[in-house]
This record gives C-alpha cells, sequence and structure tokens, in this order.
C-alpha cells in the first residue's frame, strides 16, 4: 500500500510538505502543490480520511446543495466550485434536493452532524428556523439565490438591474407588448427579475398587465406551456421575457409549432446564457451571468469563513452581460 513518504520522496519533499498540502493547500507554493498532486495521481495514493479526521477534527469535504441536477446553470457553478475545492484540498459531496424540501433538511443534517466542514447552497428552499439556525451556527455560502433579511454570505448578480435591461431592450425595439413568463415566486432571484421588469415598465409608461405575467418554473416545458398559453388570448404578446433560457427554449418551440416565426413575429429573450443558447435557432438573446466564476467565488469564501477569516462583505455581486442574438429581432450580433 502507497504510503505518504512515497508520495515525498517521488514529489522529492517531505513528509510533512505532502501533509501540509492535503490539510492546508494554501501554505504551500502552487509549484510544490503541483508536484504533490501529480505523485499523488501516479502512485494513487489514498489518504487516511477517518485517521485525519479525528487528529484535526475536519473531513476536508464540503456539501453543495441543488434543487435539480438537471438545470445546466447548476452544473456550470458546481464546475467552478469544484475547481476551487480540488485546489484547497477539499472534496464535494452533491445533495440534489429535487426541489424537496425535506430532502434539502436531511442533506443539511450532514453539516450539523459534522460529516461535512461547510455548505454551498445554490437553493433557498429551507424552513425558516433552519435558516435562522444554520445562518448563525455553521459555515455556509449561498451561490446564484439569496434569502432576505438572513446574514449569509452571497454570491449573486444584479437580477432588478438585468430584468430592467432585457424589459427596456424590447421596449426600444418598439414592442409594448412584452410578457414575462417568471420563475416561481419562492425563489428570491425570479422575484428580482420580476422587480425589474415591472420597473422598466414604470419607467417607460407602460401598464402592467396582468394577462401578460405568468409565474412558471424554471423548466423547457413550463416555456412551451405558457406561450401556448399566452398565444391564445384575444390580445397576444410581440416580445417574451423569459426568466431563463431553458424556458425561452420551450416557448420557442410552442410559438414554431404554432407558425408564429421568432423572432419576426415574437421577439423573444431567455436568462443565463447556458452552453446551448448560442447554438439555438435562433440564437437566443440572453443574460449571461457568470457562473463558472461564482461557483470559484462561492467557494472561496467558504474556505476563508471555516478557516476564521473575516470577510469584506456578506453579499458579492458579480458583473452580468446582456448578450443580443438573433431570437430578439434586433439587428446587432453578440458574442
Amino acid at each position: 500500500m502507497t504510503k505518504m513518504s512515497d508520495v515525498a520522496k517521488l514529489a522529492n519533499v517531505s513528509t510533512a510538505t505532502v501533509s501540509r498540502v492535503l490539510r492546508n493547500p494554501k501554505t504551500v507554493k502552487k509549484s510544490t502543490q503541483q508536484k504533490v498532486f501529480e505523485a499523488i495521481k501516479q502512485l494513487d495514493y489514498q489518504p487516511n480520511i477517518l485517521a485525519r479526521r479525528f487528529r484535526t477534527n475536519q473531513t476536508k469535504t464540503i456539501l453543495v446543495v441543488v434543487p435539480s441536477l438537471t438545470n445546466l446553470v447548476f452544473s456550470e457553478i458546481i464546475a467552478g466550485i469544484d475547481r476551487v475545492a480540488m485546489e484547497q484540498g477539499y472534496q464535494v459531496l452533491l445533495g440534489d434536493t429535487n426541489k424537496q424540501l425535506e430532502k434539502a433538511q436531511n442533506f443539511i443534517n450532514h453539516l450539523k452532524q459534522k460529516q461535512v466542514d461547510g455548505a454551498i447552497l445554490l437553493t433557498v428552499r429551507l424552513d425558516q428556523d433552519l435558516w435562522k439556525e444554520i445562518a448563525n451556527h455553521y459555515p455556509i455560502v449561498l451561490a446564484s439565490d439569496f434569502v432576505e433579511d438572513m446574514k449569509v454570505p452571497t454570491v449573486t448578480i444584479d437580477n432588478v438591474k438585468s430584468g430592467f435591461e432585457v424589459t427596456e431592450h424590447l421596449i426600444k425595439l418598439g414592442h409594448r407588448k412584452i410578457a414575462h413568463v417568471s420563475g416561481s415566486a419562492d425563489v428570491s432571484v425570479s422575484q428580482e427579475r420580476v422587480k425589474g421588469y415591472c420597473k422598466a415598465l414604470r419607467h417607460y409608461d407602460i401598464p402592467f398587465d396582468s394577462d401578460l405575467f405568468i409565474e412558471a418554473d424554471y423548466s423547457i416545458e413550463w416555456g412551451y406551456s405558457s406561450v401556448k398559453k399566452l398565444m391564445a388570448q384575444k390580445s397576444n404578446p410581440t416580445a417574451i421575457f423569459f426568466g431563463n433560457d431553458e424556458m425561452a427554449m420551450g416557448g420557442i418551440k410552442a410559438a414554431t409549432e404554432m407558425g408564429i416565426r421568432v423572432p419576426e413575429d415574437l421577439a423573444v429573450v431567455g436568462f443565463d446564457d447556458i452552453k446551448f443558447s448560442a447554438i439555438y435557432n435562433p440564437p437566443l438573446t440572453t443574460i449571461s451571468q457568470p457562473l463558472h466564476e461564482m461557483g470559484k467565488k462561492a467557494m472561496e469564501l467558504l474556505v476563508k469563513i471555516m478557516d476564521g477569516e473575516p470577510l469584506e462583505t456578506e453579499k458579492y455581486v458579480l458583473e452580468s452581460e446582456f448578450v443580443v442574438r438573433d431570437s430578439c429581432g434586433a439587428k446587432i450580433t453578440g458574442k
């Protein structure tokens, strides 16, 4: 069986250095870390996790709780988390709640029972009392979504600004009947995007029309059914702002089946800029979230919290980008 001394010999470092790389990589130069990790990989070294846990009171494992692994947004954020976690010597335990409150609470028990050192949550669907308990007593970070009036370090974008930007763009293209298909109201970022949509309507003296607003879920199926409903009304929208790209794709499919051309008859804008958005037909105008960077930042913050370091602020707002493509009908090219 491979020993730590074998890794040290191959990497040409001391066993103490190997130990530091495994326990706290930040204390070791990047070049030395690289040599040690390459030796570990080459020798297929498996450190005794249980022994280390008793010795240091650390598991070197963090929990990431997601509402749905099928959502491509979360997979991008997780990739960013995993990159920093690996650099810092942490393993990532994934918990997919499938949007079920009970499953989310069960995953949080891993944190409460010290089976993980900290957690990054990509969902806010937790009982309010549980939120208060974990926010005050455990190392946690929220990424993408946020909780109002709760002191939890959060990494997000300015969703109100982005919602305003999308709606304003459609208004400036000449649209007045702009529908918004929102994500679920119990998700804070959905509420923020709705606020941006309504703010733009007010700014340009366009009355809010409840017939042009649908609260849905972040899925292709909901986007599809929403367009079927919107276009069956006497007063049809000429543009639709969807809460995410998957809904927009489902909506375009429904419009195509109904003989409605996008963008000639109906302008469409999504949100997120998932990988398929640029190659969809037509290419999707959308808000590009820095998903990978959000994941990296969330993990960096969690490491600081677990190490007892103070944070500069509780809410970290990263920059998003409005990417204009063919689906909105503007004669502008984006990335």
